[in-house]
């Protein structure tokens, strides 16, 4: 395998790790789609679970316009508490885990044109801005300017990733009114465990980039 093998699965790990976590944790995006699923099903849900590629690229835009106009420093101290900023998700995902109820409920919510709204919430919503500020946006800088495929792989891998976990989580919730214990806990405990071997692998790279 040739060196570039290696290091584009790093990156792909990274995306498929992060959108693990941004797929199972609650938040605005999937309590609402959730609610949706509930009430209308999940045919007529499942293409809100397409609202972050949408919603998402502008914030996307936004955020790596300011970033690439920043020193190469910044960015490695951005890198830095990126890596930190991941082991807080993995105590927040290791808590969920320890936390797990017997199932994953969502109150239902009267509404339609369920991806529009989805957009809506998710470009109002703090958590993207802060996600690709910190976070994804150095990982996706840093593996663009090494090689623009990783960069790409990072992105397909966690949009990918997402879109996939949103759906599933739409049709089972649809289908059987809640998320199975059993599942979340894994998912859970599985995002943990990931997000604390890239979070201290973010915070080795930014430590060497800086020392």
């Amino acid at each position: 395998m040739t060196v570039w093998g290696p290091i584009v699965l790093i990156y792909l790990l990274q995306g498929f790790t992060l959108a693990i976590y941004a797929t199972i944790i609650p938040g605005p995006l999937l309590a609402f789609l959730l609610s949706q699923a509930l009430k209308h099903g999940w045919k007529r849900t499942l293409p809100a679970a397409f609202a972050p590629l949408v919603s998402d690229g502008p914030i996307i835009a936004l955020v790596l316009l300011i970033l690439t106009q920043t020193p190469q420093r910044f960015l490695d101290i951005l890198r830095l508490l990126g890596g930190l900023f991941i082991l807080y998700l993995a105590r927040g995902a290791f808590l969920a885990f320890k936390e797990s109820g017997a199932t994953l409920k969502a109150a239902p919510k009267p509404g339609r044109q369920s991806l529009f709204k989805a957009i809506i919430l998710n470009l109002l919503n703090p958590n993207p801005y802060i996600f690709w500020s910190v976070v994804a946006g150095p990982i996706l800088i840093s593996g663009w300017r090494e090689e623009a495929g990783f960069g790409l792989a990072f992105v397909i891998a966690f949009y990918g990733t997402f879109v996939a976990g949103l759906a599933v989580m739409i049709i089972a919730f649809a289908t059987a009114g809640r998320i199975h214990v059993g599942a979340h806990r894994g998912l859970c405990i599985l995002s943990a465990v990931t997000l604390l071997a890239f979070g201290l692998y973010q915070i080795g790279v930014g430590l060497s980039a800086i020392l």
